[in-house]
């Protein structure tokens, strides 16, 4: 039996992150603008287009506003007003989701390079006026993606039958 590769953490957790990154764009891949706002579970406004515009937002609020500090931010899609904007207002426009997905791929790239300069793992953002890790932030951003692509998952196949595997 070969002897295990041992990568260490940063590489399985980043590793885990990406192939999630992936993942979620798999299942919006081919799919036009009605198809993306698509409320596939009514009275819920859960839709392709929205959890990306969700996930950009969490891309942002993780590694800018927590990780970079950068708090003074407006929050995307009208957030400081309604904490659902991302959701409620996801319509099948080409615009919103051409910005959708730039917003989304710019805060990923955001994220990469912010993960490539950090000296290590134990470094530090705030968030609740708390100290959070940078790993415990890649950890959420796993969690958050594993779940909105079982999500993905189901409304890709309510869409046109095509699952994730």
């Amino acid at each position: 039996m070969a002897d295990p590769v041992l990568r260490g953490e940063l590489a399985v957790l980043t590793d885990y992150l990406q192939h999630f990154h992936e993942t979620f764009e798999q299942l919006c891949s081919d799919l036009d603008a009605e198809q993306l706002a698509r409320r596939a579970v009514p009275p819920s406004t859960l839709s392709l287009l929205g959890l990306l515009r969700h996930l950009a937002f969490a891309e942002e609020h993780w590694w800018r506003r927590v990780m970079d500090r950068q708090v003074d931010l407006p929050k995307l899609w009208g957030k400081d007003e309604r904490r659902d904007a991302d959701f409620d207002d996801a319509v099948a426009d080409d615009r919103m989701v051409a910005e959708a997905w730039g917003t989304w791929r710019s805060q990923v790239a955001f994220g990469r390079s912010w993960v490539e300069s950090a000296p290590s793992l134990d470094v530090t953002g705030q968030v609740h006026g708390q100290d959070i890790e940078l790993r415990e932030v890649l950890v959420h951003l796993i969690d958050e993606y594993a779940r909105h692509c079982g999500h993905a998952d189901l409304l890709r196949e309510c869409i046109d039958g095509r699952t994730g595997h």
